[in-house]
């Protein structure tokens, strides 16, 4: 099957419903919390020709080094807040799971087991927990929940919607959901922030556009995210946007004609992390911009896909 790319939130329900891990990848990718610290080394998925693994480099793009092998599909990296472990999705060509794994390779634990599609996990600052979506073959509809992240159990439902990440203090979570208006019956899907315990939704952004791959900024005051502009994915761009946590000051960092997607925030809250896709086209990279937009780097520069960055603090 040829890769493609479909980063447009709206084709998640569909995506995840068929057995294709290339799509499921890359509509669920990225959905993680940058926590304060030290920088430390950037997570990612990549294809290598025959499955997506997940790798880590350092913050100038050198000493690759590769966390998962095996015959599966592992993508959406997120990592601790102690930078020592790694929280992931599995698809083994049936379903999608949740997984942690140490940073070195090792210490797997899979925290999800039932027939659904899980994706985009997030930690939360204590380390204690994972927020995560949920795709519902019954409903169709996107779920965000939180588990134990050790071993798994304590299964709570927080709300509809999908990409959560948890907000610096705990004490929040931003993801997508879809907003329907008579004036554009066609759902859109927008940043919206809740508390963790449910209540208190709060909706950020507000136009006929798709918003989605949310990330705070470590001290929380900001909130950076993708912004689709146009809903007709072959005639549409992304780019990334920053916008204050509680709404307003909307702001534009990336300014392209390709899909800039999944932004990453590093621990320092100086620089941005994110993807930067050619549409269509095979070759996705990693790049970072400065936290206020300008200095783009690219990191990546192998003929291959690579996504959904998730910058670590320094253990």
């Amino acid at each position: 099957m040829a890769r493609r790319t479909l980063y447009l939130p709206v084709m998640i329900a569909a995506a995840v419903a068929v057995a294709c891990a290339v799509a499921l990848s890359a509509v669920s990718e990225k959905a993680e919390a940058t926590f304060p610290g030290k920088n430390g080394r950037i997570a990612y998925s990549a294809y290598d020709g025959n499955d997506y693994e997940i790798y880590t480099i350092n913050s100038r793009g050198g000493d690759k080094f590769q966390v998962t092998n095996n015959n599966r599909d592992d993508y959406s990296p997120s990592y601790s807040p102690s930078g020592t472990r790694i929280a992931y999705v599995e698809f083994d060509k049936n379903d999608a799971d949740i997984y942690t794994i140490k940073v070195g390779g090792r210490g797997k634990t899979k925290l999800t087991h039932n027939n659904a599609d899980e994706a985009a996990p997030s930690y939360s600052p204590d380390g204690k927990k994972i927020a995560y979506m949920v795709y519902s073959n019954a409903t169709g509809d996107t779920e965000i929940y939180t588990i134990n992240a050790f071993g798994g159990g304590g299964k709570t439902k927080v709300t509809n919607g999908g990409q959560p990440s948890y907000s610096p203090d705990g004490k929040k979570i931003v993801y997508w959901d879809y907003h329907k208006t008579s004036s554009n019956p066609h759902p859109d899907t927008e940043i919206y922030t809740i508390n963790i315990g449910g209540g208190g939704k709060t909706q950020l952004t507000h136009n006929n556009n798709d918003e989605f791959t949310p990330d705070y900024s470590p001290d929380g005051k900001k909130i950076v995210y993708a912004g689709l502009a146009g809903l007709e994915r072959n005639n549409a761009e992304s780019d990334i946007y920053k916008i204050k946590a509680g709404g307003g000051g909307k702001t534009k960092l990336t300014h392209n004609n390709k899909y800039d997607t999944s932004p990453s925030y590093s621990p320092d809250g100086k620089k941005i992390a994110y993807t930067v896709s050619k549409g269509n086209a095979i070759g996705e990279d990693i790049y970072t911009i400065n936290a206020f937009g300008g200095g783009k780097t690219k990191l990546t520069h192998n003929n291959a896909d690579e996504s959904g960055p998730s910058w670590g603090s320094r253990p």
